[in-house]
């Protein structure tokens, strides 16, 4: 079961026909093809102006980058107090 991949000035469209046009979401969704859950996804990503698109896309990309590095450093973290416990006992 392949899903269907839509460009992104499809969704653009699909978003101002409810946006701008006014149009009901289930009505666009049926005429286009596409599920409703994926056109109120389309509107929570597309409604906003395209700098507030980029900024939201640059603090997901920074939020990975900082979860990552925390997952490392916790992962360091937790080899450094099993070493200190293991010359801990053999220092006994």
């Amino acid at each position: 079961m392949s899903r269907q991949r839509y460009t992104e000035e499809f969704k653009i469209e699909a978003v101002k026909q409810v946006t701008e046009r006014g149009h009901p979401v289930a009505e666009v969704a049926a005429r286009l093809g596409v599920s409703g859950y994926s056109l109120y996804q389309w509107i929570k990503r597309y409604a906003k102006p395209v700098e507030h698109r980029q900024q939201d896309a640059d603090l997901q990309a920074e939020n990975r980058r900082l979860k990552a590095e925390l997952k490392r450093v916790s992962e360091e973290r937790d080899i450094l107090k099993k070493a200190t416990a293991y010359f801990a006992r053999e220092s006994d």
